[in-house]
């Protein structure tokens, strides 16, 4: 469908598109994968960036919910949509699961910076629940297997080594494992309980390929505020880059209401509060101040 508007101000390059439901997916349990036609946002969205999701012609709920890219579906040889993964835990996402083809919706995006270029060496990426969708298209970036964003940004060097290390409670939880199955990505899984992979926390995958003969030179991280900040942790402990991918609640998700704001170190030494739409959701992870 065409752009209805640009977001005044704060996004120049967001837009407020309607949107057409293409399919749903069933991941896991209660998690689910939605498909929207929408080629505007689809044409111009970078990976880890995220855009808002709400139902038309309702007040209820009043806002919007966002949501990261999962990755993009072509036709014809051209973006046409995108996919983005959900677990329905509120009213919206309740909502959303009897959301079915032809079904409209409204979005606004792409919005936030995303990820920075994956570079050489190795790229680890740490997902902790639902926070595995973002890596998907890093994944298929880095492996040059897609473009992303028009301009697509010129990838001169690519990781050596790409590592994704992904833990849910429970292997009922594990949501788009066979997506993530592909040449050149090594996958690592994780369940609190043991029931598929390590038994035990993500973060101890992330440990062993720090103490591995091939350590990442690069950590990228979405998930549970808990596991970012463990991660962040050894991260800073071990000497390793790292990027954090926020999944801060949100009412504009375009820098105007301030309602997501986190504090974040300055050059200087001080702090300041930054907004996880605008100047987010990926923070380094020695700028993150995770309050207690």
């Amino acid at each position: 469908m065409s752009a209805e508007a640009s977001l005044p101000g704060l996004v120049p390059s967001a837009q407020q598109i309607s949107a057409v439901v293409v399919e749903q997916e069933t991941m896991a349990t209660n998690t689910y994968r939605l498909r929207l036609r929408c080629p505007e946002l689809a044409r111009q969205i970078r990976p880890g960036q995220f855009f808002m999701v709400k139902e038309p012609g309702t007040n209820d709920p009043l806002l919007g919910r966002p949501f990261a890219l999962f990755d993009i579906w072509d036709e014809n040889g051209e973006p046409a949509g995108i996919d983005f993964g959900y677990v329905a835990i509120g009213k919206l996402t309740h909502l959303m699961t009897h959301w079915s083809p032809g079904d409209p919706v409204q979005l606004w995006g792409p919005l936030g910076n995303g990820f920075p270029e994956p570079g050489d060496g190795h790229l680890m990426m740490v997902a902790g629940g639902i926070g595995q969708t973002p890596f998907l298209a890093v994944a298929r970036e880095a492996l040059g297997l897609k473009t992303y964003g028009r301009p697509a940004r010129p990838l001169d060097v690519r990781p050596s080594k790409l590592t994704l290390a992904y833990g849910v409670r429970s292997r009922e939880f594990l949501a788009g494992i066979e997506q993530f199955t592909m040449d050149g990505l090594d996958l690592q899984i994780a369940t609190d309980d043991g029931t598929a992979g390590h038994h035990g926390f993500v973060t101890q995958l992330l440990q062993n390929a720090i103490q591995s003969e091939t350590p990442p030179d690069k950590v990228f991280c979405c998930g549970p505020e808990p596991m970012m900040e463990a991660v962040q942790k050894i991260c800073l402990r071990e000497n390793v880059a790292c990027w954090l991918s926020l999944e801060s609640p949100m009412a504009c998700g375009f820098g105007a209401c301030f309602s997501c704001v986190v504090p974040v170190r300055q050059e200087d030494g001080s702090w300041d509060y930054k907004r996880s739409c605008v100047e987010g959701p990926v923070f380094p992870a020695e700028r993150l101040i995770f309050e207690d």
